[in-house]
């Protein structure tokens, strides 16, 4: 029979495993929101700024991007310039084709396999596998994201990045016209 004790010990793992699991992030659903659609804010010239938060550490790390964006009435393609607070820079292309009213499929150098998007109310969500490298080595993550218009006219990004389901980082990135 367990002590008490372990019996408590149990329980504590258990809820702190529970609460370490990944999900999706949630922005607010603000009534009369406008719905995001890609294809359509992200025709021309875009800007993002924002931080990567490391939930295990605490670090942070902030990032800018200028995004070039075109709609052929099926491939959104999205070109992505990223500056980071350290100094790096990076570049990266997302290919996301709409295969129905709210769906879409989508490809990205670094992605494992093909991203799922859906419209989801006023919500673009974006979840995929991506190979992340670092100085001394690669991590395969998950990224769940979502993407929601603001009253403002600029676009909320929201991301949880998750190792095995086990919550690793947070992404917020405000994106803009100028």
């Amino acid at each position: 029979m367990m002590s008490r004790m372990a019996k408590t010990g149990l329980v504590l793992i258990g809820a702190l495993a529970l609460a370490g699991c990944a999900t999706a992030p949630e922005l607010d659903a603000r009534s009369g929101a406008k719905a995001f659609v890609p294809e359509v804010f992200f025709r021309g010239r875009t800007y993002a700024q924002g931080e990567f938060v490391n939930v295990i550490d605490g670090s942070r790390r902030g990032v800018k991007a200028v995004i070039d964006g075109r709609f052929d009435g099926q491939v959104l393609t999205l070109v992505e310039d990223f500056t980071y607070s350290d100094g790096e820079t990076d570049r990266k292309t997302w290919r996301l084709t709409k295969t129905g009213p709210t769906t879409y499929s989508g490809t990205r150098e670094d992605v494992i396999g093909t991203a799922q998007g859906r419209l989801d109310g006023p919500n673009f969500r974006l979840t995929y596998q991506a190979s992340v490298k670092t100085k001394t080595s690669s991590y395969d993550l998950t990224f769940d994201d979502v993407l929601g218009l603001q009253p403002d006219g600029s676009v909320l990004n929201r991301a949880v990045v998750s190792k095995l389901g086990v919550k690793v980082g947070d992404i917020t990135l405000e994106i803009r016209r100028r």
